[in-house]
């Protein structure tokens, strides 16, 4: 379905210096579709535990429809980009994660307003306004057992090294640890949001999905983008 970066985006890569610009951006959805390929059957198994059993196949079909509207369409800015992805996510995506995910990137677009590449800080800035929109559709707090878990202590470290002056890529590294470690975080925690929740003290012991798929995310942003 998805394979790895194409030309194009090989060549916005090699072109980085601590900036983003639209192709590598661009390399960065296409990797997050190929690893929620890889793992679709991972996240699945993970929902079947504590939710409806389809958070990898429904992420699948929205990644795979992301996809196809880029290659139909490239994207011309950053801006276009996330709210072209929210949008698609959005229409072809049910449960919780198409609204998750979709009002996530439709923020990113905001806030990356018109410019045509972003730094570390200008990445800093864009994932909390995806924060920000995951917590307004979901209303999830730290400790709900929820994909806030991963992505809040991610984007705290981007800022954080965006604030230090560190490069791109080190600061990706260090918001994948961040997310890597607020998704394993999750494992012990009860759910206080969504179905899982209806399993009260039995959903403890099990790792939640969106955290998994969220730092999947960041994984793609450091693979991609460093």
């Amino acid at each position: 379905m998805v394979g790895r970066p194409g030309a194009y985006a090989r060549a916005a890569l090699g072109n980085l210096t601590g900036m983003a610009d639209t192709g590598a951006l661009y390399a960065w959805i296409r990797e997050f579709a190929r690893l929620i390929e890889e793992h679709k059957d991972l996240l699945t198994e993970l929902d079947s535990a504590i939710g409806d059993a389809d958070h990898g196949s429904n992420l699948h079909r929205g990644m795979t429809a992301v996809v196809a509207a880029l290659e139909k369409e490239p994207p011309e800015t950053p801006a276009d980009l996330f709210k072209r992805t929210g949008m698609t996510l959005v229409s072809t995506v049910g449960g919780a994660s198409g609204p998750l995910y979709g009002t996530a990137f439709l923020r990113m677009s905001a806030a990356a307003g018109a410019g045509e590449t972003l730094d570390g800080a200008d990445l800093a800035k864009v994932l909390r306004a995806a924060l920000e929109g995951v917590v307004a559709r979901g209303k999830a707090q730290a400790g709900d057992k929820t994909m806030y878990d991963a992505l809040a202590p991610a984007v705290l470290s981007l800022e954080e090294s965006a604030a230090a002056g560190q490069p791109l890529a080190e600061a990706l590294d260090a918001a994948v640890r961040a997310a890597e470690q607020g998704r394993e975080s999750t494992i012990a925690m009860v759910a206080r949001k969504g179905r899982a929740s209806y399993l009260g003290e039995r959903s403890a012991g099990h790792q939640d999905p969106g955290a998994t798929s969220v730092t999947l995310l960041l994984v793609a942003a450091s693979a991609a983008l460093s």
